[in-house]
């Protein structure tokens, strides 16, 4: 099996997360998501359907994105190791 880049899987996530959470303040502007804001607003401080709102859900998510994926990496990549480790 091989290895994960942390900071490409950390980075990528980061921007879709992000991304998706500015995507998400915006339209919520129109009615759209608006539960779905709602409930991100009780964890991501700031995070409201406004445009400045947006912006703040967009950071706030890129962070929460960037160590969610590391964490994934970091993990997938212990498993992996162990794996190696049990062939030989």
């Amino acid at each position: 099996m091989e290895k994960i880049n942390v900071k490409a899987l950390a980075v990528g996530l980061g921007v879709l997360w992000g991304v998706l959470m500015l995507f998400a303040g915006w339209v919520s502007i129109f009615g759209w998501a608006t539960k779905f804001v709602e409930v991100m607003a009780s964890i991501y401080i700031g995070f409201k359907p406004t445009f400045l709102g947006g912006v703040i859900g967009a950071i706030w998510g890129f962070i929460d994105g960037a160590i969610s994926g590391a964490i994934i990496a970091l993990v997938y990549n212990a498993i992996a190791r162990k794996k190696e480790e049990k062939k030989r």
